[in-house]
């Protein structure tokens, strides 16, 4: 009866085989370290998370008058209308506005430029904006031009009460920005 060699089919491991594994284990964490700071400096810093939603007290905000806020480095206009400035956004034809698209964050986005899906709320008392003209990016002046609203003086964009071009260069109505009541007098934004 012949001896058989009972280690004869296994595969020998030898010192070169792990070298191998050590180095690619190696290099794939040095990959990895020197590819996570590129990936990270991608993400929001501290301070912009941070003031991805505030609340804004507008209890003191009179009828008339404007609140203005810094919200993502951006300006936010918080208008509380008067019974004319209302009045004069519902009345405006449709077909007079440039852009015909609400730009409310807050409405699908293929609702139209009317006053009812800018305001705030249902009575329409409350207009609330990103104050950066969708021209340039200058911040328009408010109850000013020739529509009573906000005029951007750097180019003669005009904006009418409900935030929406009416004559001059920019392309598009104020910008509304995601925000909500979360009590009769706070709105939170973000």
């Amino acid at each position: 009866m012949a001896q058989v060699d009972e280690h004869a089919h296994e595969p020998a491991v030898t010192r070169r085989d792990f070298l191998y594994v050590a180095t690619g284990a190696a290099g794939g964490i040095a990959t990895a370290a020197a590819v996570w700071p590129l990936i990270n400096q991608m993400n929001p810093s501290a301070d912009v998370q941070a003031l991805a939603s505030i609340q804004v007290d507008v209890s003191a905000v009179e009828e008339g008058s404007q609140l203005t806020v810094k919200f993502l480095g951006k300006p936010v206009f918080i208008r509380r209308r008067t019974p004319e400035d209302i009045s004069a956004a519902r009345e405006t034809p449709m077909g007079q506005l440039p852009d015909t698209l609400a730009r409310n964050a807050n409405k699908p986005a293929d609702a139209p430029a009317t006053d009812e899906n800018r305001s705030m709320d249902e009575a329409g008392i409350w207009l609330l904006m990103t104050g950066v003209c969708t021209h340039l990016g200058c911040v328009p002046i408010g109850e000013a031009g020739d529509y009573d609203g906000w005029f951007c003086p750097c180019h003669g964009s005009h904006y009418d009460t409900a935030g929406r071009i009416r004559k001059g260069p920019a392309p598009e109505n104020l910008h509304i920005p995601v925000a909500s009541f979360v009590s009769d007098t706070v709105i939170q934004l973000g």
